[in-house]
């Protein structure tokens, strides 16, 4: 019976089992390095016959210069989140560097999770829409350490920020429902502390409120209604407490999907409201429930690619060269038109 190995093998002992120097190991496993090919196909033969794994973390210390990178995100749960860490991770992996995902859910834990990420040395941080305040990201900025938010405030100095164009997207939500023939409008998510909210909210009545003053007749009520969340039960309570009033809406703009099924879901079931003949609803993100047969939502895309590769570019650009301004990439959106607002084929938007 063969021996277990009790430790790892070392670059030490693919040198002598190659009868090459220790340095000459190195050199072949570096892509760049200068060596004669014959001497590393020797030294890789070797490797591979001991079952050796460079030490990347050990290499990593000795150049100063980590490929790790701290992913910190919370709402695992939710659909858009969920696409966009796919994504995320898939860009840092294009750029072989290694994301270490912390979920920041829980408000016990995350202190601890964000001095484990300085233990490892990370080389950047990656924060999304629904991580921890903005104040425990200074940490990392002090030790010189980069960090990128997605769809954050633009307000902590040195970090860089990749947000969707919230503006335009409020603004088309509110022309596709006020074009399928909408006057008596609402908007509905959360507004504190959420960025993402608060920016649609007010690009949706900036938006309504132009068109009203271009022509009175097209919009006559605009409500705002904040929720705790952009939870499909945040949904829920919103279409509770908006369509139990006498005047009711029959246009709606959630700030996000999972709002908008919840809000359909109780117009159809508790107040026998038919969407979007009685009301037009328009979420935000395009989820792929809002393509369901059931829901067919109407919604503004974002672009979740997009968003990785910006933070992504952004990180790497920071690595290279620290010093500098935040800066800001702003990706675009895209309206999807469906069934739920109401918009027929003869007056569709381009």
């Amino acid at each position: 019976m063969p021996k277990k190995q009790t430790s790892w093998v070392t670059a030490a002992d693919v040198a002598r089992h190659a009868g090459v120097s220790r340095s000459a190991v190195s050199r072949a496993f570096s892509p760049t390095a200068s060596i004669a090919p014959e001497t590393r196909e020797r030294v890789m033969e070797a490797a591979r016959s001991l079952g050796y794994q460079v030490n990347l973390i050990a290499r990593e210390m000795i150049m100063q210069r980590s490929s790790m990178v701290g992913v910190v995100t919370a709402g695992f749960e939710n659909p858009f989140r969920a696409k966009l860490l796919a994504h995320i991770i898939a860009a840092l992996g294009r750029h072989k560097l290694t994301p270490i995902v912390v979920n920041a859910d829980d408000p016990v834990q995350i202190r601890q999770s964000l001095d484990m990420l300085l233990s490892y040395r990370i080389g950047g941080v990656v924060m999304t829409s629904a991580s921890p305040p903005l104040g425990l990201a200074r940490q990392y900025l002090e030790g010189e350490i980069p960090v990128v938010m997605i769809n954050r405030a633009s307000n902590l100095p040195g970090a860089d920020v990749a947000v969707s164009d919230n503006a335009a997207g409020a603004s088309l939500a509110a022309h596709m429902l006020i074009d399928a023939g909408a006057t008596r409008l609402a908007f509905v998510g959360p507004t504190r502390p959420s960025y993402n909210g608060k920016a649609r909210c007010a690009g949706f009545l900036r938006a309504t409120r132009h068109i009203a003053n271009a022509d009175p007749h097209r919009v006559h009520r605009v409500d705002t209604h904040g929720t705790t969340g952009d939870t499909y039960e945040c949904g829920v309570a919103a279409a509770h407490a908006l369509l139990s009033q006498a005047s009711r809406p029959d246009g709606v703009f959630c700030s996000s999907d999972l709002l908008a099924l919840g809000f359909i879901d109780t117009a159809r079931r508790h107040f026998a409201m038919r969407v979007p003949e009685d009301v037009r609803i328009v979420g935000f993100d395009d989820i792929p429930a809002a393509s369901y047969e059931n829901y067919q939502l109407s919604t503004i895309a974002q672009d979740t690619h997009a968003l990785a590769d910006a933070a992504t570019d952004m990180l790497i650009e920071r690595r290279n060269a620290y010093s500098g301004a935040s800066r800001t990439r702003v990706v675009p959106v895209a309206r999807v038109v469906r069934h739920s607002c109401g918009l027929t084929p003869a007056n569709r938007l381009p």
